[in-house]
C-alpha cells in the first residue's frame, strides 16, 4: 500500500520506491476534508502530500500547514504551486526521523493535527514515531491499507488484536471512519484502503510505570502467537504473577486487554525494580 494521494496526470510513472497510487477522486477527497473538519486556527501537518489532493483543500482554510515530503520529483512542483500560501512550510525530509516537536516553535500552545495517506511500507513504524509526539498532538487522520486499520481498532479476541492495537490504543482513542475502494486510485492498489481517526488521550485510562517496559513487554507477548503467555512471558513473569493480575497464564496474548497489559508490565516493571535490574 502506499502514500495514496494526489491527482496524478497521464504520463506520470507510478514510482515503486515510494509506493505511491494517488487519490483520484474529489468526492473521497471531500469525505476525509469533512472527517478531518480544518479550522482556521488550526496548525496542520500533512506527511507524503503526493500530488496534493488533500494539501488544497486543506491550506487555504488552516493558519499554518507544515507538509513533510521525501520525493525529490515533488518538492519543486509543491513549492511552485504554493509558495504564495502563507500558511505553506514545506519540509524535505523523511517524515520517519523528523522531530515534529520543532514545529511548537511557531505557537508552542496551538497542538499539532496529522493528516497522511502513508505507505503501507512505513505506516507503522511512522504511527510509533508520532505517538512520542503524542502530548503535542490533537489528533490525527491516516488514510491506510484497510487491514492496517482493521489492526489498529480491533478489540481482544479478534484475530486482527496485536501488538499495534495495543500500543495505539494505549496512546488513543481509535475510530474506524470509512472504507475507500480500489478504484478510486490511480494505479489501482490490490487492497482496500481505509480512514482512521486517532485523538491522543489528554489522560490515559491505563498509565504504564515504565512505558519502555510496557512497550517491551507488549512486543514479546506478540512475538509468538501461537503460544501461550506462559512461554512468550518467560523470564519476564511467573505464571503466579501472571494470575495475580486476573489472567489465565494458558491464554494468548490476543484476547489480553489494553488494561490487563498495563497492570502485567507495572507488575514486571515493580520486579526490576527490587531486583535491581
Amino acid at each position: 500500500m502506499a502514500r495514496n494521494n494526489g491527482s496524478r496526470p497521464s504520463g506520470h510513472k507510478h514510482k515503486k520506491q515510494f509506493g505511491q497510487n494517488f487519490l483520484n477522486n474529489g468526492r473521497v477527497i471531500d469525505q476525509i476534508v469533512a472527517a478531518i473538519r480544518p479550522k482556521p486556527e488550526n496548525h496542520m501537518v500533512e506527511i507524503g502530500p503526493g500530488e496534493a489532493a488533500l494539501t488544497t483543500p486543506l491550506i487555504d482554510v488552516v493558519k499554518r500547514m507544515d507538509i513533510i515530503e521525501i520525493d525529490n520529483d515533488l518538492i519543486g512542483p509543491l513549492k511552485i504551486r504554493f509558495a504564495s500560501k502563507p500558511a505553506f512550510n514545506l519540509h524535505h525530509t523523511d517524515a520517519l526521523a523528523f522531530d515534529y516537536s520543532t514545529l511548537l516553535e511557531f505557537e508552542p500552545d496551538q497542538p499539532l493535527r496529522i493528516v497522511g495517506n502513508l505507505p503501507y511500507n512505513i505506516s507503522s513504524p511512522l504511527m510509533f514515531h508520532l505517538l512520542k509526539f503524542s502530548d503535542h498532538i490533537q489528533d490525527m487522520h491516516f488514510m491506510l491499507q484497510k487491514e492496517v486499520v482493521d489492526r489498529i481498532t480491533a478489540e481482544p479476541g479478534i484475530k486482527a488484536y496485536g501488538r499495534l492495537s495495543v500500543m495505539i490504543q494505549y496512546a488513543c482513542e481509535t475510530e474506524y471512519l470509512f472504507t475507500v475502494g480500489p478504484e478510486n486510485f490511480t494505479p489501482p492498489p490490490k487492497v482496500d484502503s481505509a480512514i482512521v481517526r486517532l485523538l491522543p488521550y489528554k489522560t490515559k485510562p491505563f498509565v504504564a510505570d515504565d512505558e519502555a517496559d510496557f512497550a517491551e513487554l507488549v512486543k514479546q507477548a506478540f512475538s509468538q502467537k501461537r503460544k501461550t503467555l506462559r512461554n512468550t512471558l518467560k523470564g519476564y513473569l511467573e505464571v503466579e504473577q501472571i494470575e495475580a493480575c486476573g489472567i489465565n497464564p494458558t491464554a494468548r496474548a490476543e484476547t489480553v486487554s489494553v488494561e490487563k497489559f498495563v497492570e502485567l508490565a507495572n507488575l514486571y516493571h515493580q520486579i526490576k525494580l527490587k531486583s535491581g535490574q
